[in-house]
């Protein structure tokens, strides 16, 4: 893209597959009055749209003289302006780029061509062949063979406008979580400073970012005041990162001196120059990453495309061995097509796709009024199948909100209410030390709370200010009553902000009682920083001082609230001699003109991100239900740790490595992992892992942990869970979890804070963001997986009764007793019959042959005198003579009687497959309104195809009388009284041979 920059330190490789990242780009050290500094020279290579170098010269000079400083900062300033211009020139630029995408005709294409729509195409185009064939040569009674076409055309079109449909929706899903405005960045071009599109942005355009602003690109930082971000989408930290101009950390991921893509501007302003955009950013790579990742066919889709290459190898083998019978016995080849095609349409369950992709459908309906969102229809079934879930921490297991949980004040740990409403507290808060300390962490807090939310739960009200200072204000809130009132009656008259040199925050405040003139300094900060800084401490109200006892009492709360995996701060106070600093009194926060020592200690709190109620009781019913729950997060090891040990993911009593050795205060290398129920892996860990490694961790380990992952580590934890044989659920918000969600066998993503990369990957969408929500699509997933199987075991049973016919007509010479045309009904609008049901057809059949007077002895050996169509004198067991038309005419009204006891048998046998091992009597036979609506509806078609007038000409079906109805009654009954004492033997006999081989 462009030459390298020169003055670089270094460069790094980031954790991405090989991807290089220059670790200051360009690299301008910022400038400083009283250092030494370098302008180091930038140089853009020229872009389709025109050269866009900039060129600053390289000069090294030592600090001292102002006008030469003054000098130099306005030709640093005048090069940047140069860096930035050229609003022409950018157009070339933004044409590198393209939109790509599957034309729509080719995913329709798609569906017109699966396995089983091919041999449908193939049937087809046979037929069409033989009416061209048998036309030409001027036979008249063929249009048979030409309705079959269209009509099996016809079934692969809708069946396919049917699938097209659905993936259009699937597809579509996610257009309802994008946001339709598009993203505006503040730019710098030829002095000027307006707003654009961010997408419109190029490297080496100059950005200025301010608080509430998403990162429109990776910006390298050249100024800041006060600047903070959230990387919580890109690497997981619940904290504010800081962000200025040095270079602090080898990483990229590290430094201060990068602002990423997509990242947000919480507070502070900064300016910064563009580096990369669009793919070539870090949030660009990693989705490049995912990109890069082959979609993994769900389960259901592989177990359907094996049971379609095994219907569609029989359906060849029977067409083909029925072929070789045909020629033999004397049929001309055009004839032994017709037979091989006809086996075909009999033995292809056209109806089975559509079957499938309805459940799976009605399924999805269901998991989307319970806050799941399917965009693939295949996996709910998958979800089903899940025996391990990979689960991020922030968000999904926990409420991703900072939360006060302890307190340690008069030398006793209070416990905070850490639940969603924060319905009550349940510390004393009569203590006068508790009061100070509120006081303190009230005054001592730069959030607000955003305007006109006085209706809003305090919990649910949005704040301006970072994560701790949030929490710490909606816990006064909740504590005090009106926490900004509060305020108000305590004056600021000097404020010292929060910085990582001094790791703490100083405010100093006028008293609310006028008649006290004294100040009130109230400071927070790291624990052990804020106590080095005291030289008393606040018991029961009551100044003691700060000796070894008090220290050893801090000490020991601060490890414990830490051990809890807790952020944990510090509050002290003073109040300020009225005659040193009396009313009016001017602080300066430069000179330090007053005291940050000599203070009294009030007391610690300690904050964490604390777990969703829902979550511990969906971890136990993954436990019941065979399902291993994993943690991977970006956070500390010990929050993870002890965030997992909360929610029931490490089990009460199970123990880690470290756990052991504490125990049994020996050395961690001294104690075998394999005794460790439970694992917590850290990033730089696993690092150090190879492949085989992890994969024994995992399966010694049933309990496991990962903290500090990477997007390619994720990526690693899922392949490894797979190598074990799992179907692998994952669940993630972030740009860096989308190539794991890709590689997963169903990816869950998070609907309120997931990123459009995120919910792009995914399989499935949160709508609630709560891991309780994917157990719930565990259990729907687990039902329609029973549901299949009684739904393939409907579908096939009727192969026997649709090759019968054909076998009786080719072996035995009967008429044929059930049209091609016939089939595709059983298939599309009944879709079940079993070898019962075949028999129920051949009674009907010959009882309605019989009836007319054509007895079965008689119809053995006669199919080649009923198909001569020249043949018009043809006697029956009467002696009647029969014309060609009257027997087509009886044909087709033995087509429409065979279908009619299938259709009736098949109610018997839809009614038997609701439950695989319990009577029907016992779960009832009408419950399924769906399906008691689907039998009236099967029943109506059959009346329809058999009463309608035009029905003879185009589908080849005849009224019937009304007895032929009742003679399959029989037959259903048997089919019921056999299930009944199959589920019987099932119910009574677990594990026996019978249970084996008949249950399904």
């Amino acid at each position: 893209m462009g030459k390298a920059v020169s003055g670089a330190q270094g460069s790094g490789v980031w954790w991405g597959q090989g991807l290089q990242w220059n670790l200051r780009p360009p690299s301008l050290h910022p400038i400083h009055p009283q250092e030494n500094y370098e302008l180091y020279s930038v140089e853009l290579g020229p872009g389709p749209g025109g050269d866009m170098a900039a060129k600053m010269s390289k000069k090294k000079k030592a600090g001292g003289g102002g006008g030469k400083r003054k000098e130099k900062l306005e030709n640093m300033k005048k090069e940047m302006e140069i860096v930035s211009s050229g609003e022409g020139r950018m157009e070339g630029w933004l044409e590198q780029g393209g939109r790509g995408g599957t034309p729509e005709y080719v995913k329709f294409a798609r569906q017109l061509a699966g396995g089983l729509q091919c041999l449908m195409w193939v049937a087809a185009a046979i037929c069409l062949i033989a009416f061209a064939i048998q036309a030409s040569e001027g036979d008249l009674t063929t249009d048979d063979n030409l309705y079959l076409a269209i009509a099996l055309i016809a079934v692969v079109v809708v069946t396919g406008c049917f699938g097209y449909y659905q993936e259009f929706k699937s597809t579509n899903i996610i257009a309802s979580f994008k946001n339709l405005v598009p993203q505006q960045a503040t730019v710098i071009r030829d002095g000027d400073k307006f707003q654009i599109n961010a997408d419109q942005l190029v490297v080496g355009d100059l950005v200025e970012m301010k608080g509430g602003d998403r990162v429109p690109a990776d910006i390298r930082i050249l100024a800041a005041q006060g600047c903070k971000v959230d990387n919580s989408s890109l690497t997981g930290e619940s904290e504010p990162q800081t962000r200025s101009p040095e270079c602090t950390h080898e990483s990229p991921l590290e430094t201060r001196n990068i602002a990423f893509f997509s990242t947000m501007c919480l507070e502070g302003t900064a300016q910064g120059l563009v580096v990369n955009t669009g793919d070539r950013t870090i949030i660009g790579r990693i989705a490049s990453l995912a990109s890069g990742v082959e979609n993994e066919k769900t389960p259901i889709a592989i177990e359907i495309e094996h049971f379609v290459d095994i219907i569609a190898g029989l359906a060849i083998l029977f067409g083909a061995t029925f072929f070789i019978v045909a020629m033999c016995i004397g049929y001309t080849f055009l004839r032994a097509m017709v037979f091989f095609m006809a086996i075909v349409v009999a033995y292809v369950p056209e109806g089975l796709l559509a079957t499938v992709t309805v459940c799976l459908s009605l399924t999805a309906k269901r998991l989307a009024s319970k806050n799941c969102v399917v965009k693939n229809l295949e996996a709910v079934e998958t979800l089903g199948s899940t025996s391990v879930i990979c689960s991020d921490k922030t968000g999904t297991l926990t409420q991703n909100r900072m939360t006060v949980s302890h307190l340690w004040f008069d030398n006793h740990i209070h416990t905070a209410d850490t639940t969603e409403d924060q319905s009550g507290q349940t510390f004393d808060q009569s203590s006068e030390t508790w009061r100070a300390l509120c006081r303190v962490l009230t005054l001592c807090n730069r959030a607000a709370f955003k305007s006109g939310q006085d209706a809003v739960p305090v919990p649910k009200r949005i704040v301006i200010g970072d994560a701790s200072e949030t929490a710490l204000l909606k816990f006064s809130e909740l504590t005090l009553g009106n926490a900004m009132g509060y305020r108000d009656r305590f004056p600021k008259v000097c404020e010292i902000p929060f910085n990582s040199t001094n790791k703490f925050q100083l405010s100093i405040h006028t008293l609310e009682d006028p008649r006290d003139p004294r100040h009130l300094l109230v400071m927070k900060g790291a624990p052990e920083r804020v106590l080095e800084r005291c030289s008393s401490i606040l018991i029961k109200g009551q100044e003691l001082p700060l000796d070894e006892q008090w220290r050893e009492a801090f000490q020991t709360a601060y490890l414990s609230l830490g051990g809890l995996g807790e952020r944990v701060l510090g509050f002290c106070q003073l109040y300020l001699n009225e005659k040193d600093y009396p009313p009016g009194y001017a602080f300066d926060v430069e000179d330090m003109n007053f005291p940050s020592s000599g203070l009294c200690f009030a007391g610690l709190v300690s904050m964490i991100d604390p777990p969703r109620a829902t979550v511990p009781d969906a971890v136990l019913k993954c436990r019941t239900a065979g399902i291993r729950v994993i943690m991977v997060t970006g956070d500390h090891p010990i929050t993870a740790k002890a965030i997992a040990a909360s929610v029931g993911i490490i089990s009460e009593g199970s123990e880690t490595v470290e756990d052991i050795a504490a125990r049994l205060r020996v050395p961690v290398d001294q104690v075998n992992r394999k005794d460790a129920r439970a694992c917590v892996i850290n990033g730089m860990q696993l690092k150090d892992m190879d492949p085989s490694e992890l994969v024994e961790a995992l399966r010694t380990h049933p309990e496991m942990v990962f903290a500090r992952t990477s997007p390619q580590q994720k990526l690693v934890i899922v392949e490894s869970c797979q190598r074990l044989g799992a179907i692998v659920a994952v669940t993630g918000d972030g740009v860096n979890d989308s190539p794991a969600l890709k590689k997963a066998d169903i990816g869950v993503a998070m609907g309120i804070a997931g990123s459009d990369a995120a919910k792009n990957a995914a399989d499935m969408i949160l709508l609630d963001d709560n891991f309780a929500s994917i157990v719930t699509g565990v259990e729907q997933g687990r039902l329609i997986f029973d549901n299949l199987k009684k739904s393939i075991a409907y579908t096939l049973t009727k192969n026997i009764p649709e090759l019968t016919p054909y076998l009786i007509y080719i072996t035995v010479s009967v008429p044929l007793p059930l049209g091609c045309i016939t089939i595709l009904f059983i298939e599309l609008c009944t879709d079940i019959v079993s070898a019962i049901q075949s028999f129920a057809g051949f009674t009907d059949y010959f009882t309605a042959m019989a009836q007319e007077g054509w007895f079965p002895l008689l119809c053995v050996g006669l199919r080649a005198q009923w198909e001569d169509h020249h043949l018009q004198d043809l006697q029956d067991s009467y002696g009647q003579e029969w014309t060609f038309g009257q027997r087509l005419y009886q044909q087709y009204t033995c087509y429409t009687v065979f279908f009619i006891s299938i259709e009736v048998c098949q109610i018997a046998d839809v009614l038997i497959r609701k439950t695989r091992r319990l009577s029907a009597f016992q779960q009832g036979f009408f419950r399924n309104k769906i399906l008691v609506i689907a039998i009236v509806f099967q029943v109506c078609i059959g009346c329809f195809l058999c009463y309608c007038p035009g029905m003879p000409n185009i589908f080849n079906f005849m009224p019937i009388r009304f007895q032929w109805w009742l003679v399959p009654l029989p037959y259903g009954i048997l089919i019921f009284v056999y299930d009944e004492i199959r589920k019987l033997g099932v119910r009574c006999c677990p594990g026996s041979w019978w249970d084996q081989e008949l249950y399904y």
